[in-house]
């Protein structure tokens, strides 16, 4: 059929289309966030019932106009059980509130979808070691951090944003602090706009973060306490806000199960 062709893509939202219908936001490759109608996918028999949020999916779709249709789809993989628990939902929550704010129509983003891919995965698998766990706090950390910074709005933690110079903290000097300004990043230098100061071992913690790895101890003990990467979720969430001028409401409710 004329207009027909295949694409893949991370399925964001769903909403009510028509009667029996589906309208689908799609994260892609080639073409950032696009929108698609599936027909009669709300029937419960329907081929195209799968074509609901967290699901990686393969599409065939037609269609000349700028709402293109979906014929067919094929599961390439499903993330629908990180609802077992609030901190793997808002974790991914968090990724999908980023992304529309991030991702624009027709805006091909290199690398996005599989840096998206690759962290929901690790927070799908991950099964929580007991109570006191908190490292799903710190993928959760990690993952908007990278999305930040493929989206061209990095957290600038190894430059100075006053003077330009890297900044290498001096871990075990305690009274070495640097200082947080929200609308540029860290300075070494004291500046009276700033929110908050870290000291060597939390800016170092936060340069770590942006390897593809968590910062793991030898022991297999996440780096850093609890309290830090609160302070570490605080720099994030005040980030996105100064530069995006939006709150991520699922930051909020990550925070309160950790606090």
């Amino acid at each position: 059929m004329s207009g027909e062709s295949r694409i893949k893509g991370l399925c964001i939202k769903a909403s009510p289309l028509g009667e029996s219908g589906r309208l689908i936001t799609v994260l892609t490759d080639e073409q950032g966030i696009i929108r698609l109608a599936a027909p009669g996918a709300r029937r419960p028999k329907s081929s195209l019932a799968a074509a609901t949020p967290l699901t990686y999916l393969s599409f065939q779709i037609f269609g000349k106009r700028s709402l293109k249709s979906v014929r067919q789809i094929k599961i390439l993989k499903s993330y629908n059980g990180l609802g077992k628990n609030i901190e793997c939902l808002a974790a991914a929550q968090a990724i999908t509130e980023l992304t529309f704010l991030l991702v624009g129509n027709n805006d091909k983003q290199k690398d996005y979808l599989s840096s998206v891919l690759i962290h929901l995965d690790r927070i799908y698998e991950y099964n929580l070691e007991s109570e006191e766990d908190f490292k799903m706090l710190s993928m959760s950390i990690q993952s908007l951090i990278h999305l930040l910074a493929i989206g061209g709005i990095n957290i600038p933690v190894n430059f100075c944003c006053k003077t330009g110079e890297p900044i290498i903290p001096p871990l075990g000097n305690w009274d070495w602090q640097c200082s947080y300004l929200p609308n540029e990043g860290f300075s070494t230098v004291e500046d009276v706009e700033s929110v908050l100061k870290v000291n060597a071992s939390e800016i170092a913690l936060l340069q770590r973060l942006l390897f593809a790895e968590l910062p793991i101890k030898s022991n297999g003990e996440l780096l850093g306490p609890k309290k830090v990467w609160l302070k570490i979720l605080s720099i994030v969430e005040n980030w996105i806000s100064a530069q995006l001028e939006k709150e991520l409401s699922s930051l909020k409710m990550l925070r309160e199960f950790y606090r």
